[in-house]
């Protein structure tokens, strides 16, 4: 007891605990990696067709739909409401899946987890609201390890409550309905932010916006006024500002003006956009494989008649990837030289794995290809992240995080329109996987190109980069807690 006090009195360890905890349960969904065996199998009796060509593309558009509004909304909320209500989506994304029949309910459930997805912003925007900055680095690195054990964990159970215990797919997913409402119930003991990021009170908004103009990003900002307990305990002075200020026009329009500048700080330099291009471009297609892997491998070896391994994949992708990623911190490489031929290299390797998924007849060429995918993809967005936020400010990298996802999912709304969606093409899950392969491979070439040219121009006039260097320099956030 005396434990949980002192917790709960420190200023980041209890938010962050909770917020791991919420992590690890939430993410812990043993049915996941047998979503698509369980829709087209006995339970569901779903089409394989209707399942890639109308079922799943629903998702797609109803996350676009989502994602940029839910953004602004999280941080006007102050980000735990909204982590409380993914872990209300969580829970019924699960019922649906458990008691619900036929195809209006899993069109819904598709609505349902877009709303699930879209609120992910939230998990690692609350922690940066609630704890000192000088704490960022290893709570951060305690969420994401949060994250991984809680999906290694519960992809690596199911596997093995299929293949030894034999138990049915509906138990599976009853399983996962309990971790979820585990994580639904744990939100409710985190404690409410009393800031925000980009809607703050008036005054402090004012100073946030006249800080970035008269600064250089990273430079010490002034600091919110602190609220003695007793102002804390009597809620008025909360009511009165909070309420007030939040709402008025002065606090949007500051809220607009920030949001403004810190656009404008993120895509600065040509570096950043390089950087951020391939973030969008790849992520559109990593998302896309992800999505429709499950597919391609029931249509490789039918999980009607045979073995799947699905959940042991995905755990093998998750430690290689997270061992891929780590590595990076340890990587002695002057990446604002190399790291866009990196990029160009790895994703050649990353689009001949998926042509090996696409094209091969063996589930275990298909599995490899998948791992070696995943892990290539996860070491890349591992740098690109690093080299965007070692350069901005925690603001402007939250921005730039939501702007280059909702590039990205608006690149893969068109992917899913063009070739997977019954009312265009409507294509077979194999072409879906070569054109998949034929857009990594463009990708790579892009950056080989770019990656060749950059690494010519440091390597004979070094002093450019030196420069560069010395220009983007500011509070670098270290590469280990992402």
């Amino acid at each position: 007891m005396g434990c949980w006090t002192n917790l709960k009195s420190s200023g980041w360890a209890y938010p962050t605990a909770v917020l791991s905890l919420y992590g690890f349960f939430a993410n812990c969904r043993v049915a996941e990696p047998f979503l698509t065996p369980y829709l087209i199998g006995p339970h569901k009796n779903i089409s394989e067709e209707t399942v890639t060509n109308y079922l799943f593309p629903i998702w797609t558009y109803s996350y676009l739909a989502f994602l940029f509004p839910v953004f602004l909304l999280t941080d006007f909320l102050r980000y735990k409401p909204v982590i409380v209500v993914q872990g209300l989506f969580l829970v019924t994304n699960y019922i649906l899946l458990c008691f619900a029949r036929g195809l209006p309910p899993m069109i819904f459930l598709q609505i349902n987890y877009a709303v699930v997805t879209s609120t992910e912003v939230a998990y690692f925007s609350y922690i940066y609201s609630v704890i000192p900055a000088e704490n960022y680095q290893r709570a951060t690195g305690y969420l994401r390890s949060a994250m991984l054990a809680g999906y290694t964990f519960g992809a690596s159970l199911g596997q093995l409550l299929i293949s030894v215990a034999g138990v049915d797919l509906f138990y599976i997913n009853a399983i996962t309905l309990g971790t979820v409402s585990m994580a639904f119930l744990i939100s409710f003991w985190l404690p409410m932010p009393q800031r925000s990021m980009f809607f703050k009170e008036e005054n402090t908004a004012a100073l946030d916006c006249q800080s970035q103009q008269e600064g250089p990003v990273g430079a010490d900002r002034p600091e919110e006024p602190v609220m003695d307990k007793e102002e804390v305990g009597s809620g008025k002075e909360m009511v009165h500002n909070g309420r007030a200020g939040w709402c008025s026009w002065g606090n949007v329009a500051a809220a607009v003006r920030l949001l403004w500048q810190s656009f404008r700080e993120s895509y600065s330099s040509r570096h950043l956009i390089y950087w951020s291009l391939w973030w969008a471009l790849a992520s559109a297609g990593y998302v896309q494989i992800f999505n429709y892997i499950q597919l391609i491998w029931d249509h490789i070896e039918p999980s009607a008649t045979s073995s799947f391994y699905n959940g042991g994949v995905e755990a093998a992708c998750s430690l290689v990837g997270a061992a891929a990623a780590f590595s990076v911190g340890y990587m002695k490489v002057a990446w604002n030289v190399w790291g866009e031929l990196a990029l160009g290299l790895f994703s050649a390797i990353g689009s001949g794995a998926v042509f090996l998924i696409a094209l091969t007849s063996s589930i275990w060429a298909s599995y490899a290809g998948y791992i070696i995918f995943k892990s290539c993809y996860m070491l890349l967005i591992t740098i690109t992240t690093f080299q965007i936020a070692a350069n901005l400010s925690m603001e402007c990298y939250a921005l730039t995080f939501g702007i280059n996802t909702f590039v990205a999912l608006l690149l893969q709304t068109i992917i899913t329109i063009t070739v997977v969606d019954e009312a265009a093409l409507g294509l077979d899950i194999v072409t879906q996987f070569i054109i998949y392969g034929s857009y990594y491979a463009v990708i790579s070439v892009l950056f080989l190109i770019r990656g060749t040219y950059t690494a010519c121009v440091n390597r004979h006039h070094p002093e450019q980069a030196g420069a560069r260097d010395r220009e983007t320099s500011r509070e670098v956030i270290s590469v280990e807690y992402f």
